[in-house]
């Protein structure tokens, strides 16, 4: 057989990776599967934070890594060491920041903004007793790499303590 003129009749030698997927993206693909296994995405259980404080006990579940654009649950245990009067969880408005708060159950009694917080009022508790809250919401798009703020107990108007919290957010 003749090779056309210009053309070399043997196919060169090729390199085994010119056949191939480049394990350069076989490596990053798998990191990236690496990277969201371990959690470091967002997408993982996030366990609780306790505060105790000496008149209550304060215990947070929220996400701590979470993708922009997803719904996300918080849970609220406030447990009484001592007769409250009003028992008043108090959230930083830094907190919620580009954030978009869909339900709370159960609803507070009352709601407020005071002293720069918004405050839930869930009424007198004795000691011993708990109340639980479930706040579901989502993070709105502008939100980047993150918030941070905190959640504060109060009896009426007296603090009690507060919990820092951080939010980190990926896109």
């Amino acid at each position: 057989m003749q090779a056309l003129e210009g053309l070399e009749a043997e196919p060169t030698r090729a390199r085994l990776w010119d056949r191939h997927a480049s394990p350069i993206s076989i490596l990053i693909l798998g990191g990236l599967l690496l990277a969201a296994g371990l959690g470091f995405l967002g997408g993982q259980p996030s366990p609780p934070k306790a505060a105790d404080f000496r008149e209550a006990r304060l215990v947070v579940k929220t996400p701590t890594i979470i993708r922009n654009g997803e719904f996300f649950e918080t849970d609220l245990t406030l447990t009484a060491r001592v007769p409250l009067e009003d028992a008043v969880i108090a959230v930083s408005p830094a907190l919620w920041q580009d954030m978009t708060v869909n339900t709370m159950i159960p609803a507070p009694a009352e709601e407020s903004f005071e002293d720069g917080q918004f405050h839930f009022s869930y009424g007198p508790l004795d000691a011993g007793e708990s109340v639980h809250v479930k706040i579901d919401g989502q993070i709105n798009p502008p939100l980047f790499a993150g918030t941070r703020g905190q959640i504060s107990v109060l009896d009426g108007k007296r603090r009690i303590g507060a919990m820092p919290i951080r939010i980190k957010v990926l896109p």
